[in-house]
Order: C-alpha cells, then sequence, then structure tokens
C-alpha cells in the first residue's frame, strides 16, 4: 500500500453533498479498504457514527477515521485498481439523521450550560436515542425537563444559522470548551448560541432540527444524562408512542387520555384480587393439611410423616408445607416429579432439623440443598434418585 499525503474530507464544506468522484490512491484488506484522494463518507469521530451508502456500486458498511486518512470499508471487494476513478454515494436519510442529532446536541449542551449551569461532559449519538451526559445538576423534576425542552425547541424555531469557519487554535475565542488541539481548528457556530470545535456534520439552520423530545433523564456514573430525539427521529417516536397508548387503552374500553386514572384504579383492583387469592389459598392449603396430616398414621413415638408430589418447583407448595407442620408433632417432605426438588418442612415439636436432615440425604446422592432447622429445600442431580432420597429421609 503506498503513502498517502491524506484524504480531501469534502463532508467538512458541505454537509448536503451526498454524491461525489474521486480516485482510488491505495487499496487494504483485499480491496474492502479504500483510500480514496477525497471523501464525502463521514468516519465514526466525535461520538457520531459513520456514514453509510455505496462507492463503485459496492456497499459501504463502515468508513474510518485513520488520522490523515478516511477509509470507506465496503461489504466485498471493489474489484478495481489504484488509480481508478470511482463515484460515491451517500446515505441521504442517515447522513440527515446523524446532521439533525449532532446539531441538536450543540443546541442542548449550550442552554444547559448557559441557563442552569451545567457543563457537558460526554455525549452519545445512537441510532434509536441520543445522550448528553451534564455535571452539576442537583435535582432534575419532570416539570424542569418540560421547560428545557420547551426552551430547546424555542430555540429550534427561531431558525438560528448554523455556520463552519477555521481559525488557528492559538487565537480562537469564545469557544463554549477549550481545545487541546494545535493548529487550525474547525469550529461550528450557532448564530449567538454557541461556538464549538467539531468535526461533524451539522444542518444549515437549527429550523431543520424540526423538534426535540427528551425522553427522560437518570443519575450515571455522578452525572445526569439526559436522553433525547429530534427530528424525523422525534416525530416517529411520538407515533410509536401515541400508538401504544391507544394499544393498552383499546382492552380496556378506553381513551388514551383515561389511562392516568384508569390505570392505578385497575392495579388497586389487581392488588385486592390478588390479596383475595393468597388468604382463598391459605384456606385452602389449610384444608388439604389437615386430610394429609390426618391420613398419615403415627410411627411409634407419634410422628407424622406426610408426603406430597408436584408437577413444578416443590416453592409453590410450601403454604401447604407450612400448614402441615403447624398441625404439630409432623414432618412435611414435598418433591417435584419434573424438576427433582426437595422440600421439608418440620414442626417445632418434631425433634427432626430439617435443615441437617435434608443436607444429609442429598450429600449421599449427589445433590445439593440446605436450610433452617424448620424448613429447607434441595434438589437430587438425577430424578431417578429420588426413591434412595426418599429412603434416606425415612419416607
Amino acid at each position: 500500500m503506498t503513502d498517502l499525503t491524506g484524504t480531501q474530507r469534502l463532508y467538512y464544506d458541505d454537509a448536503m453533498l451526498l454524491r461525489f468522484s474521486a480516485s482510488i490512491v491505495a487499496l487494504a484488506d483485499d480491496g474492502r479498504r479504500v483510500y480514496l484522494d477525497r471523501s464525502a463518507f463521514y468516519p465514526t469521530s466525535g461520538g457520531q457514527p459513520h456514514d453509510t451508502g455505496v462507492l463503485a456500486d459496492v456497499t459501504v458498511v463502515d468508513v474510518v477515521d485513520e488520522d490523515d486518512r478516511v477509509a470507506p470499508c465496503l461489504a466485498e471487494p471493489v474489484g478495481l485498481p489504484v488509480g481508478a476513478m470511482v463515484v460515491g454515494q451517500v446515505d441521504r436519510a442517515r447522513r440527515r439523521d446523524f446532521m439533525q442529532q449532532h446539531t441538536a446536541q450543540h443546541l442542548l449542551s449550550a442552554l444547559l450550560a448557559d441557563r442552569y449551569g451545567w457543563p457537558t461532559v460526554s455525549v452519545h449519538f445512537g441510532d434509536v436515542t441520543s445522550t448528553v451526559d451534564v455535571s452539576g445538576v442537583e435535582g432534575l423534576s419532570a416539570a424542569q425537563l418540560t421547560r428545557i425542552e420547551h426552551e430547546v425547541n424555542e430555540a429550534i424555531v427561531a431558525n438560528h444559522a448554523v455556520a463552519v469557519s477555521y481559525e488557528d487554535a492559538a487565537t480562537a475565542t469564545g469557544l463554549r470548551k477549550a481545545s487541546d488541539r494545535d493548529g487550525m481548528l474547525r469550529i461550528v457556530s450557532i448564530e449567538g448560541l454557541d461556538r464549538s470545535a467539531c468535526g461533524g456534520t451539522h444542518v444549515a439552520r437549527t429550523g431543520e432540527l424540526g423538534m426535540l423530545l427528551l425522553r427522560g433523564a437518570e443519575k450515571t456514573r455522578g452525572h445526569t444524562r439526559l436522553e433525547y430525539v429530534c427530528g424525523e427521529r422525534a416525530v416517529r417516536r411520538a407515533r410509536a408512542d401515541a400508538e401504544l397508548l391507544e394499544r393498552t387503552a383499546r382492552p380496556l374500553s378506553a381513551a388514551p387520555d383515561d389511562l392516568p386514572v384508569l390505570v392505578p384504579r385497575q392495579l388497586e383492583r389487581l392488588s385486592e384480587q390478588d390479596a383475595e387469592i393468597r388468604r382463598l389459598r391459605k384456606a385452602l392449603a389449610g384444608y388439604e393439611a389437615a386430610a394429609l396430616w390426618q391420613q398419615a398414621a403415627p410411627d411409634a413415638s407419634g410422628l407424622r410423616r406426610l408426603r406430597h408430589e408436584v408437577d413444578g418447583p416443590v416453592k409453590d407448595a410450601e403454604a401447604l408445607a407450612q400448614a402441615c407442620v403447624a398441625l404439630g408433632h409432623c414432618v412435611m417432605l414435598v418433591t417435584s416429579r419434573t424438576t427433582g426438588g426437595v422440600l421439608i418442612a418440620t414442626a417445632a415439636d418434631s425433634a427432626v432439623d430439617a435443615g441437617a436432615s435434608l443436607k444429609a440425604a442429598l450429600q449421599a446422592v449427589g445433590g445439593r440443598g440446605g436450610g433452617s432447622p424448620r424448613l429447607a429445600q434441595g434438589s437430587v442431580p438425577d430424578i431417578a434418585r429420588l426413591p434412595e432420597l426418599l429412603s434416606a429421609l425415612g419416607f
């Protein structure tokens, strides 16, 4: 691969240049990584994801930044030699989307710093939502979030010009965040609101952002993270939210606007019904326990050994086991014919330690488990070994 002097980054001066021609100056990765003399493809950089599109009719799946070079990475070899002329086409929808998200971040960060004193410490542009992490936030209420959203949208509607300029780092002033770079800086300015050193792609005026929707805020690593969408994403998200509310309201024969009152009422009813179900299960367990206790013949010491089998988890029979041992002088054993689970409960006057007894019996058959003197659980490694366990426990 020959050495290059660098790639002319066409997106620096014209973010809406989507179709361009260029010469191949080097190839790598068997022709899948193509170095051009000039490129409109934006590489992953500064938190902004890369462009996609086609180059010489081959799909561009990634674009990498190698300091002074930008290389589109293709789904398959380009099939052309060094020196060939090619045409590149940037995916318009993806480019426009990230232009909107990135410009919205500049606008949001400027507002949060100027009006609230919350500087941005990091940003992330995702395929679905984007985030801004800020410091200095003592607390952020829903009302504050709504007000911030309104203020950002006022700035969007004001249609401020967004311009790109180049200034020497030694003399550039008024930057929102000082740059650690030397030499020439690319500065993106939002008229009257922000000046930031940035290599990303941006819209020409804030009105092109359409609208911004703040999705929420959360604490993370000592900072506060605000999640947002703007432009076409905000419209899609608002439509998805509306459809979600409609689907939720439909089974309740209600309108979406009724949900804030109806849902808490339904949850309260469910809570009452759950309490009633628990009460009935407890009563039923009492009747079943009495029947099991009566059917089990006491041994010479008067101890009754009760046995119960379930199809699912043995924990589901814990209420029945507790009801049984509450009748006194008995040991209750529950096994699962499907999971190999075992539960043992003992009455306080049974003189049997549930945890110690079960642990010893399980160890004898290669199982694991244990618990307290009154209640213990475990499982056998093979259901076929349950009979051995029962014998070890005296059942």
